[in-house]
Parts: structure tokens; C-alpha cells; sequence
């Protein structure tokens, strides 16, 4: 009858331990992706009766083990630009002062003041850095976007327009247009190109071109760039469309600039869609019947920018925006996957690290082999079901009460074997 009585104390800390657990899940029902636990009962090792048949009496229950289920939890839309989740499996790898690296799926991360970022302990998530002319990544780093940055500007190197020039105007008539190019300095430079019906080939449809900026750029007596001599001219055929004989694309080389900008600057003006001896002219300007005029015009240049905010996009791409227009990809987040989920060790603050039972981490980016996509502005939810962890409850409760039950049935046969002795 001592027997029993251990074997019942064995199943009130088997089921009090399985209550503790069902206890951590319910408290964890609003954790910020946590992972919700199971606990896992064995039998202990039973007393032999000896015997030819090797009979055996169970000496109770002990706690197996408790493991995490790896389900997916919810979304939840945020609308911060910095809130992450996982929709499948992988980690945030995050690192702390020291260079230690943890790994989390809780994507409640923020810019800090020096432009890290970090998750609410400050450790700061890695990435893998763009480079921004080629886009290739780059090595692993902290994901850091100071606010302070500037963009560096872009001088022009291209130049486009949707020009007509009316094909009805006397000789002499001009048309102006203007547009805004940019030097090495991130300077925005006015830029005319004024054009002038001229005799040229006898056929009337045959206009000069000059291209120029303000001397307060250049100089005084240096305000014509490119164009302005006789052989500068744009010649139509009897269609309006512009014929080769102009040349292939025009270039303003070596803009004399005297603002302190490179005055090596060079800006093409793109006509032809091929070489001027195929005739592929790209169409952008004409000499129609029309009064002349600009319908389009672009530019590739730009200036120097602040930055305005940054974005996230499914493949973990953090693309910094900024008061230029310009869209630059900084970083690429970083995930991480592991050979076992339940080998990890579990530091709190919903942190893991790696183990032996684990295996190593196999870092990579969102869609590589087995690791999910990333969902920007929203966080993943707790997994615990709160109807299966009461379910769970009832019974666990039953369970220890029929253990204590056990327990005080024992007490009272010993103590009727006591009283045989009265």
C-alpha cells in the first residue's frame, strides 16, 4: 500500500507540472509569436514480481518532457513600416552589444536613435547589404538607416523630349523649351534648346538647334553648350519624321561649368533608338502641321536627399526613400533555419539560441530553400488555442484529483490494517 501511495504522488507532479505548462500557454496568449508547449507523460520503470510470466507493477508517471508547437500563428496588420512577421518557417536574427547572435520570430522592431534596427531590448536585426549600383548583396551587417543620411546626387547623362516643330513656320521662326538637368553637384541647372527654321537643304523642313544655360552656371560668353553653328541642324523628311543625316545621338561634351561642379560633365541628347545609318529614329521629335511644342520631357538626374522613411517589402528588401524621389534598396533582411526547432534553447524575451540539438543555423533570405516569405506591417501571433488549452485544463484537473483520491483511498486501508490490530 506504500507502493501506491508514491505512484499517486508521482501523478500529482506529473499532472501539477502538465497545469504549469497549460498555465505559461494561456499567460502567453497575447506574446508576440510564442510558441505554445505540450507536456509529455511516461511511465516509471516498473517492479518486477519475478515469476516465469515477468509480471510487473507500475511505480507511477513522471514528466516526459514538454516540446513547442512550430504552427503558424496569425498575422496582425500593424501599419508600421518597421513591424515584420514570418509566414513560414525561419528566424530574425538579431545580435546584441557584443556581437552575440539570438534568433526570434517576434517582429516588433523600430529605428532607434542612431538609426539601428533594433527589437524592444535593443538588440539589432542583421541584413545583408545592397550595393547600390549593381543591387548584388553584399556581407551580413546590422540594418542600420540614420535618419541623417543623404543621398548623393546624380548628374544628368540623358536627356529626352517630346518635341514637334511646326512644320508651317517661316523662315526664321524659333521655338524655346526648357528643362531642368543636374551637375555633379546635385545643382538644379536650367537647360534651353531653342530651335530656328532654317533654308538648310532648300526642302523647308530644316531647323538649327542650340542648346544653353545661364552664365551664372558657366561664365559669361560660355552660356551655349552644344549646338549654334551652321551644321546644327535637324532635318525632316516630307513625313515630319526626323531623318538620320543629323548624326547619331547629340552630346553636350565638357560642360564648362564654374560653380564648382565637374566641368568634364557630358549629357547625351537621345534621338535615334539605333545608329543614325539605320534611320532608327526614336520618334520624340517630329515636324508635323502643328504649332510647335513639348508634350514630354525626362531627365535621368538628380539631387542630393534626405531621408523621408523606409520600406519593407515580401522579400525582406528594406528600400530607403528620400526627399529626391529616389527609391534606394539598402538591405536585404536576413532569416535563419535550423535542422531541429526543438533542439533551440529558449532565452526568454521570445529569443532562442542555437544548441547542439539543434544544429547550426543555415542563414539565407526570405525563399531560400525552406524559409518563408516576410510580411511587412504586421506581427505574428501567439499559436496557443485558448478552447484546446481549457479542454486541456479540465482534464489535467480531473487527473490530479483522481491521483489525491488514490492517495487518501491508500491512507485509509493502512489505516484499517492498523486497527487490525485492536
Amino acid at each position: 500500500m506504500i507502493g501506491s501511495l508514491f505512484a499517486g504522488i508521482s501523478g500529482l507532479n506529473a499532472n501539477a507540472t502538465a497545469m504549469t505548462v497549460i498555465g505559461d500557454n494561456i499567460a502567453n496568449v497575447n506574446t508576440t509569436a510564442f510558441k505554445g508547449n505540450r507536456s509529455a507523460f511516461a511511465n516509471v520503470l516498473s517492479q518486477s514480481l519475478g515469476g516465469s510470466t515477468g509480471s510487473n507493477i507500475g511505480r507511477g508517471v513522471e514528466v516526459w518532457g514538454t516540446s513547442a508547437l512550430w504552427t503558424q500563428g496569425s498575422l496582425e496588420n500593424t501599419g508600421s513600416a518597421t513591424d515584420l512577421a514570418i509566414n513560414g518557417k525561419g528566424f530574425f536574427i538579431v545580435n546584441d552589444a557584443s556581437g552575440a547572435s539570438y534568433y526570434t520570430r517576434a517582429g516588433q522592431f523600430y529605428l532607434n536613435e542612431v538609426g539601428d534596427l533594433v527589437n524592444p531590448d535593443g538588440y539589432v536585426v542583421q541584413g545583408y547589404e545592397i550595393d547600390p549600383l549593381t543591387g548584388a548583396l553584399l556581407s551580413m551587417a546590422d540594418v542600420s538607416i540614420p535618419g541623417n543620411r543623404v543621398a548623393p546626387p546624380y548628374y544628368t547623362r540623358t536627356i529626352t523630349a517630346d518635341i514637334n516643330l511646326d512644320a508651317g513656320a517661316a523662315i526664321g521662326d524659333n521655338y524655346a523649351t526648357t528643362m531642368t538637368v543636374y551637375d555633379s553637384l546635385g545643382n538644379a541647372v536650367p537647360l534651353t534648346l531653342t530651335f530656328t527654321k532654317v533654308v538648310g537643304g532648300g526642302t523647308g523642313r530644316e531647323w538649327g538647334w542650340e542648346a544653353t544655360v545661364p552664365a551664372s552656371f558657366v561664365g559669361v560668353g560660355n552660356e551655349t553648350i552644344a549646338g549654334g553653328g551652321a551644321g546644327d541642324i535637324l532635318a525632316f523628311d516630307a513625313s515630319g519624321a526626323l531623318l538620320p543625316a543629323s548624326g547619331t545621338d547629340i552630346t553636350f561634351s565638357d560642360i564648362p561649368f564654374t560653380n564648382g561642379a565637374d566641368p568634364t560633365q557630358d549629357i547625351v541628347w537621345d534621338l535615334y533608338g539605333g545608329t543614325a545609318a539605320t534611320g532608327a529614329t526614336n520618334g520624340d521629335v517630329t515636324s508635323y502641321a502643328n504649332p510647335s511644342s513639348t508634350t514630354f520631357q525626362y531627365q535621368d538626374g538628380y539631387p542630393a536627399g534626405v531621408l523621408r522613411g523606409i520600406s519593407v517589402d515580401e522579400s525582406g528588401v528594406v528600400t530607403a526613400s528620400y526627399s529626391n524621389g529616389q527609391l534606394m534598396p539598402v538591405y536585404q533582411i536576413a532569416l535563419a533555419d535550423f535542422p531541429s526547432y526543438d533542439g533551440l534553447n529558449k532565452m526568454g524575451k521570445n529569443l532562442y539560441t542555437e544548441s547542439l540539438n539543434s544544429g547550426q543555423p543555415l542563414p539565407g533570405v526570405s525563399g531560400d530553400g525552406r524559409l518563408g516569405s516576410i510580411s511587412p506591417m504586421a506581427i505574428e501571433m501567439s499559436n496557443v488555442d485558448l478552447a484546446q488549452e481549457f479542454v486541456k485544463m479540465i482534464t489535467t484537473q480531473r487527473a490530479f484529483q483522481a491521483n489525491s483520491r488514490v492517495i487518501t483511498t491508500s491512507d485509509e486501508i493502512l489505516s484499517e490494517l492498523i486497527n487490525l490490530k485492536r
